[in-house]
């Protein structure tokens, strides 16, 4: 999707999924060749029906205009579940600074099709982020003081640095604390088997995939990815490319 119009249609398909399926949204940055949206699961069917819609509906309107056949994406998505509090925060601004990481903008306002500029300035119709939601998840009610945080918590990671690509975010099954890894395993139950817990930083924990890790080489059989491996999250980020 290296054509802005092709982002658009990609993110007027999201919107639709919002009105026809009640996503809810959190963040989410369309790039070039990947996607990286956070949502709430809401229901067991909310994401699939979503992403088959979007991906789907994609896929139909450039093929049409481009006169061509065949797969448009490449695999499927991945989810990794996100704990709520500072995880959920971390992987907020982590999605901002996708384009600033890649080296095409300095800043994720330059960037058109991303979350960043939704959640600074909220419009008024059409809009796809669950504002209330999110500002509640991040431990504020006050949007003029979400905002402005919003903006400091990417200012200080592009001044400080830490715009690195972190892995734990799109080749883990879970992000959080210990207690959150160690119940996610649980309710994977013998799905679980073969994955082990790993401790990335003091305060983060990953539930990681031993055998079929997620990677860009995005190999035909990835395990990880199959409707048997999965079970209801709250907060999923969620990561596909094309």
């Amino acid at each position: 999707m290296k054509f802005a119009k092709d982002r658009r249609r990609w993110h007027s398909w999201l919107f639709e999924a919002k009105k026809r399926f009640g996503l809810r949204i959190l963040n989410y940055v369309v790039t070039s060749n990947h996607i990286h949206l956070l949502v709430i699961d809401s229901g067991p069917d909310v994401i699939p029906k979503s992403l088959q819609l979007i991906a789907g509906r994609t896929a139909q309107e450039f093929n049409h205009r481009k006169d061509r056949k065949g797969a448009f994406w490449e695999d499927r998505y991945h989810a990794t579940a996100v704990e709520r509090n500072e995880h959920l925060i971390r992987c907020l601004v982590y999605i901002d600074l996708n384009m600033v990481r890649a080296g095409v903008v300095s800043h994720p306002v330059e960037w058109e099709m991303n979350g960043y500029n939704e959640i600074q300035n909220p419009p008024e119709r059409y809009g796809v982020i669950d504002m209330s939601g999110l500002r509640n998840l991040c431990g504020f009610t006050d949007p003029e003081q979400f905002a402005e945080q919003h903006r400091q918590w990417v200012h200080e990671a592009i001044n400080n640095g830490k715009n690195q690509r972190e892995s734990c975010w799109t080749e883990s099954i879970a992000v959080g604390s210990s207690g959150f890894i160690e119940e996610t395993k649980a309710k994977l139950g013998i799905k679980a088997a073969g994955r082990r817990i790993a401790e990335q930083q003091e305060d983060r924990f990953v539930l990681k995939e031993e055998h079929a890790p997620y990677n860009a080489g995005f190999r035909n059989q990835m395990g990880l990815l199959s409707p048997e491996n999965s079970y209801f999250l709250d907060v999923s980020l969620l990561d596909f490319a094309s």
